[in-house]
């Protein structure tokens, strides 16, 4: 009986898969994505350590470039090891409790990426809209508070979707589809009704980065009429270029992430591939182009960035 039906009493299981139909070229796509991999976590890593040795950057704005910077990390570090395990080594078979777990890190270093892009945009706000309040808004355990609130806020939205799924039933051996569990790619393979999971994920994923994004625009469209209202064109644009750096965070993290949801949702007839490219590209592109964004565009961690690798090539 248990050898005819594919939903059995033993422990469910899933099989990881990296891009379907181009498994033969398995290894070929193990090298760019290895480095981008190592390019990430070293481009943060980087960041990290110059904002914490550098007195001249423990100010708001880099603190909260820091902690963009431990999300991307986190983010890298949660997919890594399926990534590459996929790529590699063709380990494709994962267990639910794993899965579940990863999913639960996966969704939740995304979730806090929206939110530190908000306390970036209310950062740039104040610093353009009410520039002599800056300082008296923006002390230290005011960020400590917005750390504290941004992290319980967002555990507390991710237990109601582990909780949902936990109680659904699934078929074994299926194939995801993409080399590290996404939540809507799992429950396409419940052998329950996942309707009340589904409708969690789905207000989950509108009430935290759909709302944080409501705010960013918002923000946008207030800094954007305080900076038309200054009378020179030096200033105005010394204004704008303030904000170039987080216009582009914000771009490069929403976009690819809004193209996956609507894709795993609303056009589940796309080619697989589809979603599995979106799917890459949403969860490597942030960590990989911040890190670059920041040092190139960012004055003093530009040049932190330079002493530091000068300071490198010395010793070496």
């Amino acid at each position: 009986m248990l050898a005819l039906n594919n939903t059995t009493l033993l422990p469910p299981t899933f099989l990881l898969t990296a891009f379907p139909g181009l498994e033969g070229d398995r290894v070929w796509f193990s090298i760019p994505f290895s480095c981008l991999y190592a390019i990430a976590l070293l481009g943060n890593s980087m960041i990290l350590f110059v904002i914490i040795t550098e007195r001249s950057l423990h100010k708001p704005m880099y603190y909260f470039v820091a902690m963009l910077s431990t999300v991307d990390l986190g983010l890298t570090i949660t997919t890594l090891p399926t990534m590459l395990g996929v790529l590699w080594f063709n380990l494709q078979e994962i267990s639910l409790n794993a899965c579940i777990i990863q999913m639960f890190f996966l969704h939740l270093f995304s979730f806090l990426e929206s939110s530190v892009l908000l306390a970036m945009a209310f950062d740039r706000f104040i610093a353009i809209c009410y520039p002599l309040r800056y300082a008296a808004i923006f002390t230290n355990s005011t960020i400590m508070l917005i750390v504290l609130v941004v992290f319980v806020k967002q555990m507390a939205s991710m237990l109601p979707i582990t909780l949902a799924l936990k109680g659904l039933s699934f078929h074994r051996g299926h194939e995801l589809s993409h080399p590290y569990c996404y939540h809507p790619d799992v429950l396409k393979h419940s052998c329950s009704n996942p309707w009340l999971s589904n409708l969690i994920g789905l207000f989950v994923l509108l009430s935290n980065p759909g709302v944080d994004l409501l705010f960013i625009l918002l923000s946008y469209i207030l800094i954007l009429r305080t900076i038309l209202s200054i009378t020179s064109p030096k200033e105005r644009r010394k204004a704008f270029s303030t904000c170039v750096s987080h216009i582009a965070a914000v771009a490069i993290f929403f976009v690819p992430m809004i193209s996956v949801s609507l894709t795993h949702r609303l056009f589940v007839t796309a080619p697989q591939i589809i979603p599995v490219i979106l799917a890459n590209i949403y969860l490597l592109l942030p960590p990989v182009l911040n890190p670059i964004i920041y040092s190139l565009k960012t004055k003093l961690i530009c040049q932190a960035m330079l002493r530091l690798l000068q300071t490198t090539e010395t010793l070496g």
